[in-house]
């Protein structure tokens, strides 16, 4: 559901009021959760005065060329036809988080002190086999310079920390407070992660932890999704043939959510802590002494609605063969197999032999082999992800089931982000569309001829199990003759 500013003719809501004349500084706004962050802020909340940017310049693209750029997404169409003018309230601002103090210059750090109101602070490298230098100094250095530069903003009303869900990864029951950070890890994402939460403790209002965040659910389409990162890697993979054996454990429970709701959520704490401290000070002023200490919303899959990595992988196989890919070069028959040993197994048989195989065929013909190539940047980014896909958490969640109760029935329609109603079904054929339409670049209008392949790259499959049958059988009755 989305508000032009121009055609308000009702009330508006406690949430939107909150944001009404705001000023707001992102990090991270031109990343994935940015996008969604941004379409939902000028669509939903109405009379927003204006968003900073934080945007580091590029070789050959200055912040406003980038800026450009981005908001030629098709993502942003709908968010235009609403707010035509969008681009006069945003502001760019040049920064970087690999730099010190976020490479503000000294004119833009005295403009965010002075005018900003609501901070996002999403920036943040997301690859868990980052190298350590460069995750230290964005996931934490970056996180405690904006903390300072918070603590001097005039007119600070809240500020968001977003982090990932598995910050404190070592815990199997993961609480929405703070842990301790650890003096002696491997896990990056642990020591990176954790340091910015402990200086979050003393030093701002609150934290949003997420699980892996995939497509959107609804908003601003369904389906929409613009990396590979996390479960969306492998299932571009297995949508195109390439992938064929997973490592998770099947009766696991598969940790994802949405964008859409996962920034409705984040929108909604904003608010949430601003209420709760500003009662706080008016208490302080009566003469009552209350400490709120700041807090943590784990935005994680519902614990009444949560879908097993066996049924996350069956659903997505079986929509995978409902919208087949012209990018398809094998039908898909990927699988979960939890065991190491057959893992293993599977990679070489499923994965190294027909590569190398194929990629022999390629010098013969005179092309350039790939195949080999590709499969070990993609057991690579496997063996990264198969940490988390190997091992169970139980995540508390009653702040965020709190949030959700204390919204009225109007914000609850335009800020949705209850997983307890989440459709799977629904979202995970949108997903399959959205990854086939928008990684893939296979828009609907080639379905015709991408059903017309996958029958026959069918075909080869069945031909090609027989023959494997045939060699296989042939092999077994060599060795029984030579044994009897």
């Amino acid at each position: 559901m989305y508000i032009e500013d121009a055609l308000i003719d009702e009330k508006l809501t406690e949430l939107q009021n909150f944001y009404y004349g705001q000023n707001i500084l992102i990090t991270g706004g031109t990343g994935f959760l940015g996008k969604i962050l941004l379409n939902k802020l000028f669509t939903a909340c109405p009379g927003i005065d204006q968003i900073y940017m934080l945007v580091r310049q590029k070789k050959n693209s200055n912040v406003t060329k980038r800026l450009e750029e981005i908001f030629n997404d098709p993502i942003f169409d709908t968010m235009k036809m609403m707010k035509p003018k969008f681009r006069h309230h945003i502001i760019s601002i040049p920064g970087d988080c690999m730099l010190p103090d976020l490479g503000l210059s000294p004119e833009d750090r005295r403009i965010l002190i002075e005018n900003v109101n609501i901070v996002f602070h999403m920036a943040a490298t997301v690859r868990f086999d980052e190298k350590l230098k460069i995750a230290m100094q964005i996931n934490a250095a970056a996180a405690r310079d904006i903390m300072l530069l918070c603590n001097e903003m005039k007119n600070l009303k809240s500020c968001l920390h977003i982090s990932t869900a598995y910050s404190y990864c070592p815990q199997a029951r993961i609480e929405e407070k703070f842990y301790a950070a650890p003096g002696n890890t491997k896990n990056l994402i642990l020591l990176t992660e954790c340091t910015p939460d402990k200086l979050l403790d003393s030093m701002t209002q609150m934290q949003i932890s997420l699980h892996a965040v995939i497509s959107t659910y609804n908003e601003p389409v369904s389906g929409w999704i613009d990396n590979f990162y996390g479960p969306t890697g492998v299932i571009a993979g297995a949508a195109t043939g390439i992938i064929r054996t997973v490592r998770c454990r099947p009766h696991g429970f598969a940790d994802m959510v949405p964008v859409d709701m996962c920034v409705n959520s984040i929108i909604a704490a904003s608010w949430d802590i601003a209420k709760k401290y500003n009662s706080t000070i008016t208490l302080k002023e009566n003469g009552e002494k209350l400490t709120l200490t700041p807090k943590v919303y784990n935005f994680c899959s519902s614990k009444e609605n949560k879908i097993t990595w066996g049924d996350f992988t069956n659903k997505t196989a079986n929509y995978g063969t409902m919208y087949p890919t012209t990018k398809a070069i094998w039908y898909i028959c990927y699988a979960n197999r939890p065991n190491r040993i057959m893992h293993l197994l599977s990679i070489f048989c499923l994965h190294y032999l027909p590569a190398t195989i194929l990629d022999c065929f390629s010098l013969i013909i005179g092309k350039k082999p790939r195949l080999l190539k590709t499969y070990k940047k993609i057991h690579r980014f496997m063996h990264v992800i198969e940490y988390f896909a190997m091992r169970q958490w139980d995540f508390g969640i009653d702040n965020v089931r709190d949030l959700w109760n204390s919204l009225s029935e109007r914000d609850k329609e335009l800020f949705f982000f209850d997983m307890n109603q989440l459709d799977w079904d629904r979202f995970l054929q949108q997903y399959i569309l959205g990854v086939r339409r928008y990684l893939l670049k296979d828009p609907i209008e080639t379905m015709p001829e991408a059903l017309s392949r996958w029958n026959r790259l069918y075909w080869m499959h069945q031909i090609a199990k027989f023959a494997v049958f045939i060699v296989l059988a042939q092999i077994a009755f060599f060795i029984f003759l030579k044994i009897f």
